[in-house]
């Protein structure tokens, strides 16, 4: 305080123990000091009351009064500091604890917004070190900020705040490259202008774009906004491709963004903003999708339409459809502190003090990444109970919301903004050779999907959970438009058909249409089966698929060890335009061999597809060396295997490599796991588990366990009339379907849809939602 006149000083106070009248008298001096004194007094006092004397003195009882300091208005001061309370202390402590992480009695030292700290308890941060914190930040940006703010002739303490909170956000920005002011010659024609208002401060903008590429999309009504909330010297300058072979942007896209918040006429908030879609051609067939924010989960929760095959030519009014966010996404990267390396497999819940365990999820190979769906809140991450938490511990973490060394790992989601946590851990000291992935204590022995189950069976206890689980046949199947639901319902009805054991569905949620959302809990009181709705969000660090057929494709084979519940061990894949014609258990309980998966090879009995059959030659011959090419229209998964050997890790090795080559994994579903045979290995199914006219002669067909509508390249048979004449029960299945869904429209429209035992079923959708958190 003494040798710089470029500094304030000011006292954030963490108490190392619990704070009471008599110590807290410096604290309090100092406060009242500040509240009551001019500058040049408070400085004076302020410098007496930090020598270690003082302390000790008012420690050995000496009064306050003996260092009161020339031109003091020392009455007034003794009132303040009598009477002052100490809440102030109690808010310093809290936000040292919450905000900059600090333990009781821990000192950092706070400098425009840069913390430097905690220090060591030993270490000294004395005056030179004041004096080169200063010289740093007057050089690099202080200085610069200040000469600046003094051209506005501001007063001076409005002044210091200023450079300060500027300093404090400036810094907080990553360094970037210096800008170079750029002059654009002969623009009269290659530029959109946008002049701004006249005789007010403005912002110059130029953006430089391809006007045929997505991102300009997303740039221009970005702009538009801009324009309207400041203002602006706006240039736009055209950088086309002087040759294009295929034209590159083939959609309409809207960005749902307001420049401010709309009030209705009684002073209520409006609906909010949508995207309209206006003037559109009516003869192209249409697909809607949103693009969303990484950490948004959003599902469309109301619409008659088939979003997936909108034909406007067809379509009497408006196409509308609402979207809802339903859960923000927790993300984070794992890792081992000793190894430095992501512990695959480790498992994580998160829950709250109440309830710890609503969600879990696994930790992949992959950066260590997990992620965990949410609601806006507090909640506490934790290991999960079994091997995870009897191997590891929780080391440190960051980005957090607790102190890294807490032993509690508390994360608040408070706004709308990505949460993405780095978690360390190691393993306990009488664990260090313990693998986590060997058959030790079967980790599914607890956790919050033994005790909390969707579909229509109710929660059930872990007990009952472990007994039902071998005699219940999962199947999983994803499904996307009103044509594959439809065939999604009549395959499921022909497994119901046919299986004698029961059956739990699981489903892809991501996509599915309100409507089937809507009716699948009816057909499922009405067929006594049990159901699930499943999703994960694509993480943001993996290659991303734009098109909505591959991005299904994707969550066919990607994610398969980290999709389903930890306690599931099998599940059965099967096609949407599937129909089955036996039990399902007698491919449930198929041995595999020690291979984490089986498929059917395509057939190749039917001679004039030979042209056709593309894994005959070329790379995949080569690639296969005498193998077969296996088929994605119906597979079996041995979860606990497929998780023990790191599959999912490696098929998204792979994955990530392969497709920056658009020109590779084509059909993404099957080329992937064909393509990493080697690696990860495929149980070869009997070709009577898949028969499909394309590739099958017609002999076989007597022999077909399932019957699969694959198209045929060769004849390019639309699906519904290949369906009618290929399956005879096809159209037997299709009615009883119908009759169900009428049905079930007549007893909405008379509000009796849902009878007694529905209602009373604790966890479900219809009328009470089923939850997921």
């Amino acid at each position: 305080m003494k040798s710089s006149n470029n500094v304030r000083i000011s006292m954030i106070n963490n108490p190392s123990e619990d704070i009471n009248y008599e110590n807290t008298q410096i604290s309090r001096a100092i406060w009242a000091a500040l509240q009551t004194q001019t500058s040049n007094s408070a400085k004076n006092f302020i410098t007496k009351m930090a020598k270690e004397e003082t302390a000790e003195a008012l420690a050995a009882g000496a009064d306050i009064g003996e260092f009161s300091v020339g031109g003091m208005d020392f009455s007034l001061f003794k009132e303040v500091f009598e009477s002052s309370k100490m809440d102030f202390i109690l808010s310093h402590a809290m936000y040292c604890r919450d905000v900059l992480k600090l333990k009781k009695g821990q000192r950092a030292v706070i400098s425009n917004g840069r913390i430097i700290g905690p220090l060591e308890d030993n270490e000294v941060f004395n005056q030179d070190d004041f004096h080169l914190l200063e010289n740093i930040i007057l050089k690099t940006s202080g200085q610069k900020i200040k000469s600046h703010i003094q051209q506005l002739h501001r007063e001076e303490d409005v002044a210091s705040d200023l450079v300060m909170k500027v300093d404090a956000l400036l810094s907080a920005q990553p360094k970037g490259d210096a800008r170079i002011e750029y002059q654009f010659f002969e623009d009269r024609h290659s530029a959109i202008k946008l002049t701004p208002k006249e005789g007010e401060t403005y912002f110059d903008v130029v953006a430089v774009i391809d006007p045929v590429t997505r991102e300009s999309q997303r740039l221009a009504p970005l702009l538009l906004v801009l324009t309207q909330l400041i203002n602006m010297n706006l240039r736009v300058f055209m950088n086309c491709q002087s040759k294009l072979s295929d034209m590159p942007l083939k959609s309409f896209y809207r960005y749902v963004l307001e420049p401010e918040i709309s009030f209705t006429s009684d002073n209520r908030f409006a609906k909010g903003p949508i995207a309209k879609f206006l003037d559109m051609p009516q003869s192209p067939l249409f697909t809607l999708n949103l693009n969303t924010p990484e950490s948004w989960m959003v599902e469309s929760v109301r619409t008659p339409y088939d979003l997936d095959n909108i034909y406007l030519e067809e379509v009497d009014g408006i196409v509308a459809a609402e979207y809802e966010l339903e859960y923000l996404l927790l993300e984070g990267h794992c890792y081992d502190i000793t190894t430095g390396q992501p512990p695959r497999g480790l498992q994580f819940t998160l829950g709250t003090s109440t309830n710890p365990v609503i969600v879990d999820t696994i930790v992949m190979a992959n950066l260590g990444y997990f992620q965990l769906k949410a609601n806006p809140g507090a909640w506490i991450l934790r290991l999960r109970k079994g091997r995870s938490e009897d191997i590891y511990r929780i080391y440190s973490h960051d980005g957090t919301d607790s102190p890294p060394d807490a032993g509690e790992v508390v994360v608040v989601l408070n706004n709308f903004k990505s949460k993405i946590i780095k978690v360390k851990v190691q393993k306990k000291t009488d664990m260090v050779n313990e693998d986590l992935l060997s058959d030790g204590t079967n980790e599914n022995e607890s956790g919050f999907w033994d005790s909390f189950k969707w579909g229509f069976t109710g929660g059930q206890s872990t007990e009952a959970a472990k007994q039902d689980k071998d005699d219940i046949i999962n199947i999983f199947s994803v499904a996307s438009g009103h044509l594959y639901e439809r065939f999604l319902r009549i395959m499921m009805l022909s497994v119901l058909k046919n299986t004698k054991t029961p059956v739990k569905f699981w489903f892809l949620k991501n996509y599915l249409s309100p409507t089937f959302k809507e009716f699948i809990p009816y057909m499922a009181n009405k067929y006594n089966f049990q159901y699930e709705l499943v999703q994960y969000k694509w993480p943001r660090w993996l290659h991303q698929q734009t098109e909505k057929q591959r991005i299904i494709w994707g969550y066919k084979i990607l994610f398969l060890d980290v999709l389903f519940p930890l306690v599931v061990d099998k599940f059965l894949f099967v096609d949407a335009d599937q129909i089955v014609r036996t039990d399902l258990k007698e491919l449930r309980d198929f041995n595999l061999d020690g291979a984490p998966y089986g498929y059917t090879p395509f057939c190749d009995s039917r001679k004039e597809m030979d042209g056709y059959r593309f894994w005959k030659s070329g790379y995949w011959a080569s690639h296969l060396a005498g193998r077969k090419y296996h088929i994605s229209a119906l597979y079996v998964v041995d979860l606990k295997k497929f998780r023990k050997i790191a599959a999912g890790d490696r098929l998204r090795g792979q994955y990530q490599g392969l497709s920056q080559d658009p020109n590779s994994l084509s059909n993404l579903d099957q080329d992937l796991p064909n393509n990493m045979i080697h690696q990860v290995p495929i149980k070869s199914l009997p070709q009577e588990w898949l028969w499909c006219e394309t590739w099958c002669d017609d002999a076989s067909k007597k022999r077909a366990k399932t019957i699969d509508l694959c198209n045929n390249p060769m004849t390019k048979e639309p699906k519904l009339e290949a369906a009618v004449r290929i399956v005879p029960e096809w159209q037997d299945y299709d009615q009883e379907i119908k009759q169900l869904q009428i049905r079930f429209q007549k007893e909405k429209e008379a509000g009796v849809l849902y009878n007694e035992k529905m209602t009373k079923e604790p966890h479900q959708e219809g009328p009470q939602k089923h939850e997921e958190l």
